[in-house]
């Protein structure tokens, strides 16, 4: 979701009472097991929301870009489910928790957006745990950049690192980089700074 589109349906008076807060790369926005506070809005920068398995690893549940609204659940929770850690440098903004739900129940059309955003992040989750069953490196790969390529079909621009891009993934910082090199060797992909360019296989 957008920032234009927040400003479109949520109340003005929820808008008045949001707070921002600058966040420094590697900063926890809140953990797991904290109490809830509201829904957040990232204006810069990159958030990911993470979970910790049992071998100590991180998995990266999603990852929300500016513009994007993140939390959403932690509307109906009184403790956050999972750790929000900025990626980079970044600011958000939180729109108290009270005065979100205050505003759904007197605007529907506010509560059909919100539903609209969670369908939107169910289908992403469902990309990703369909990326996640993808056994091969390469492959798992091959998927991330068939769904993020742009208007010409074959440019995908890397918002965050190769580090971001290998947790997004569920794979190693070593293995996603041992893959792309094997990628562009094979003539498949070509790699110009945060752009990778994608060819046709032959």
């Amino acid at each position: 979701m957008t920032s234009t589109s927040v400003d479109n349906w949520l109340a003005a008076a929820v808008r008045e009472a949001a707070v921002d807060r600058k966040l420094t790369a590697g900063e926890a926005l809140f953990r797991c097991g904290d109490r809830t506070e509201g829904l957040i809005e990232v204006l810069t920068g990159r958030v990911r929301l993470t979970r910790t398995d049992s071998s100590g690893r991180e998995v990266v549940l999603h990852v929300a870009d500016p513009g994007e609204t993140l939390a959403e659940a932690s509307l109906f929770s009184s403790r956050y489910h999972c750790d929000a850690i900025a990626s980079t440098h970044a600011i958000v903004r939180l729109y108290p928790k009270r005065e979100v739900l205050a505003a759904f129940e007197a605007n529907p059309k506010a509560a059909r957006a919100f539903s609209a955003t969670l369908a939107h992040q169910l289908m992403n989750l469902r990309t990703r745990i369909e990326q996640r069953n993808i056994r091969s490196a390469a492959d798992r790969v091959r998927h991330f950049l068939a769904l993020n390529t742009g208007a010409d079909g074959r440019t995908v621009r890397l918002p965050g690192t190769l580090k971001d891009l290998s947790a997004e993934l569920g794979l190693t910082h070593e293995a996603l980089y041992r893959t792309l090199a094997k990628l562009e060797h094979s003539g498949e992909i070509k790699r110009r700074g945060s752009k990778i360019i994608v060819f046709q296989r032959v």
